[in-house]
């Protein structure tokens, strides 16, 4: 048996899913959450119940997500790699959308990541080893897509306090990676975890396309395999110095250097008037 125990929230569908599969495969010890326990013991085989522990865990609420980590290290021991994979695709655009449900969104896919690394880090410090991967997405990056700025958002946030956390915890022997996929064939785009504005604006052209092209012609034909992508976060929590930033997908890179080449154009078109900013000497 693999000696790491792993941690996964949002494991019963997707990635998450297809995360907790090839851990158990491979001989991993797997603690697993989701909002809807029946759901996620359907979905993954009983066979190895001595290293499987289906948690229902409510992410917004600190209390659950510190029994599902202390009942984690009650049955295995330790944890040695958290996977904050829980969240949902919020469309609509800026304007579109209220105050609730752009909130909303941050709830589940910032702030319950956050609870989970606030209560797996005083673990983790005290054994002085883990790895924290914060699943993002290229929209984390990239955030030109018309019609999902709110989900962009959140995804730049995770960005941004992974960055953070890495430096903040590798004093003490943990790692953290933000993980950003391009299209992957899992159900993000279906109802179940795309979520619509409640009062679209008829005049919003471009997002309703943009929504439209994502519920229609690319839901359901996403080039990327989850099962792969699984088995890329596996061999890099492997790894003896894993990369802070992990772009998943060819689709994915190609996203990411078109904005890189992108932001430095820009750089280059103002650098003389941008730069020329100090305090007169």
């Amino acid at each position: 048996m693999k000696t790491k125990v792993w941690f996964v929230t949002g494991a019963s569908k997707g990635l998450g899913l297809a995360l907790v599969h090839a851990l158990l495969h491979k001989g991993y010890q797997v603690a697993a959450t989701s909002r809807k326990l029946a759901e996620l013991k359907a979905a993954v085989p009983q066979g190895r119940a001595d290293a499987f522990l289906p948690l229902e865990v409510d992410l917004l609420k600190e209390d659950s997500v510190r029994q599902a980590i202390d009942a984690t290290r009650a049955r295995f021991g330790q944890i040695d790699v958290v996977v904050n994979n829980a969240g949902y695709g919020l469309a609509g655009g800026l304007e579109e959308l209220s105050d609730a449900e752009a909130r909303a969104n941050f709830d589940v896919n910032v702030f319950g990541a956050l609870n989970v690394i606030r209560q797996a880090l005083p673990h983790l410090r005290a054994q002085r080893s883990g790895h924290i991967f914060n699943i993002a997405s290229v929209a984390g990056f990239t955030g030109g897509f018309a019609g999902f700025g709110i989900y962009c958002s959140t995804k730049f946030a995770m960005h941004g306090f992974t960055e953070a956390l890495e430096d903040e915890i590798k004093e003490f022997g943990i790692r953290a990676t933000v993980v950003s996929p391009g299209y992957f064939r899992t159900n993000f785009l279906e109802s179940s975890s795309l979520v619509v504005p409640q009062h679209p604006i008829e005049d919003y052209k471009a997002v309703r396309k943009m929504q439209s092209l994502h519920e229609g012609s690319i839901n359901g034909n996403q080039a990327g395999d989850p099962v792969k992508a699984a088995e890329v976060l596996i061999r890099v929590a492997e790894q003896a110095e894993p990369v802070l930033h992990l772009f998943l997908g060819p689709d994915a890179y190609d996203m990411v250097e078109k904005k890189i080449e992108k932001v430095r154009k820009e750089m280059e078109a103002v650098r003389d008037l941008a730069t020329a900013t100090n305090l007169d000497k």
